[in-house]
C-alpha cells in the first residue's frame, strides 16, 4: 500500500470530516487514483442505507401514532393529529426525493407495524397481544389523509 492511501486510512480514522473534505475535493478535480475507495464504497453505502432507516422510522411512528388512535379513542388528541400529519407528509417528501425506496415498500410496511406496535405498547400501556400480528392497513390507505382507522 501506498504512503498516500496509507495516510488516507489514517485521516479517516482519525478525522472524519477532513476525510470527507479531501475525498471531495479530489473526486472535484479528478484525482481518482488517489481516492480512499474502500471507506468512500463504505460511506455511499452507509448513506444509502441511512436513507432507509429514516423511511422505517417514520412509518412506525406513524403506525405508533394510528394504532393508538385505534385503540384508544377517548385519548386521541390534536397532538396525535398533528403528528399522523407530519409522519405522512414527511413520508411522502422522503419517497419523492429517494423514489426506488418504493419497491421497499411491502417489507418496510412490515417491519414499521411491528416497531409501532412496540411503540404503541409503550405509549399507552396496553399489551402487545392487544394489537393484531400483522398490519390491517395497506400502504395506500395509512398514507390517505382522510383515513382515521375506527
Amino acid at each position: 500500500m501506498s504512503t498516500v492511501i496509507e495516510k488516507e486510512f489514517d485521516l479517516y480514522d482519525q478525522d472524519f470530516y477532513a476525510w470527507t473534505n479531501k475525498q471531495a475535493s479530489l473526486l472535484r478535480s479528478g484525482r481518482l487514483e488517489l481516492i480512499d475507495l474502500e471507506h468512500l464504497a463504505e460511506e455511499v453505502e452507509s448513506m444509502g442505507n441511512s436513507e432507509k432507516r429514516e423511511f422505517l422510522h417514520r412509518l412506525a411512528v406513524l403506525f405508533t401514532h394510528l394504532l393508538k388512535w385505534q385503540y384508544q379513542p377517548a385519548l386521541r388528541s390534536r397532538s396525535w393529529e398533528a403528528t399522523i400529519d407530519e409522519q405522512r407528509d414527511e413520508i411522502r417528501i422522503h419517497l419523492k426525493g429517494n423514489p426506488s425506496l418504493k419497491s421497499r415498500i411491502p417489507e418496510t410496511m412490515e417491519d414499521a407495524y411491528r416497531l409501532g406496535i412496540h411503540g404503541a405498547v409503550r405509549e399507552t400501556g396496553l399489551a402487545k397481544t392487544s394489537f393484531l400480528v400483522t398490519c390491517p392497513w395497506d400502504f395506500e390507505h395509512v398514507m390517505d389523509d382522510t383515513f382515521w382507522p375506527n
